[in-house]
């Protein structure tokens, strides 16, 4: 009896320790997918201007994926805002997905959103119902996805990656 009741406890702590991680990926440079393009989207922004990934074609695009009850993506606001505003060699766009995901709508999530602070230099697309979300694969929030001037997405990553870790991933790509 023992032995059968050992086997599922040893299974699930295996199981518990292979599902920790800090959120760190491998340091080598390896593309995520067989060359293909990033999923492109049609977004509108906060100020009802419309952003498609086609106009950054041959530029690198960092995209952060968050919502607005993620404690984490709240408490990197202000480290976003400054990587946006050092104008960094590329494009800095975040995603929301109202009405998606225990979300706000949008015109709720812009009224919140305005009363942010540090929030400035940050363009904030919003992605109705999440369409782009599921495009890109997004299971949690924040989701950092990088994508390289050949408009090849080249690593996703789940959690909170630092300023100095976005420009190291950037510099081993395209």
């Amino acid at each position: 009896m023992k032995k059968l009741l050992a086997t599922p406890v040893f299974i699930i702590i295996i199981m518990m320790l292979a599902a920790c991680s800090d959120g760190q990926t491998s340091s080598s440079a390896e593309q995520l997918n067989e060359g293909k393009p990033a999923p492109d989207f049609k977004l509108v922004d906060l100020k009802g201007e419309t952003h498609e990934l086609s106009e950054y074609a041959g530029q690198k695009v960092y995209i952060k994926f968050w919502a607005s009850w993620c404690s984490i993506c709240l408490s990197g606001m202000n480290e976003l805002n400054e990587l946006a505003g050092e104008e960094p060699d590329f494009e800095v766009l975040t995603i929301v997905s109202p009405d998606s995901n225990a979300e706000k709508s949008s015109d709720s999530f812009a009224k919140w959103y305005k009363g942010l602070d540090n929030t400035s230099n940050i363009q904030v697309l919003l992605d109705e119902e999440g369409p782009v979300f599921d495009d890109y694969g997004v299971i949690g929030y924040p989701t950092s996805v990088y994508i390289g001037s050949d408009g090849v997405m080249f690593k996703s990553q789940t959690g909170h990656v630092s300023n100095e870790q976005i420009y190291e991933t950037f510099e081993s790509i395209q």
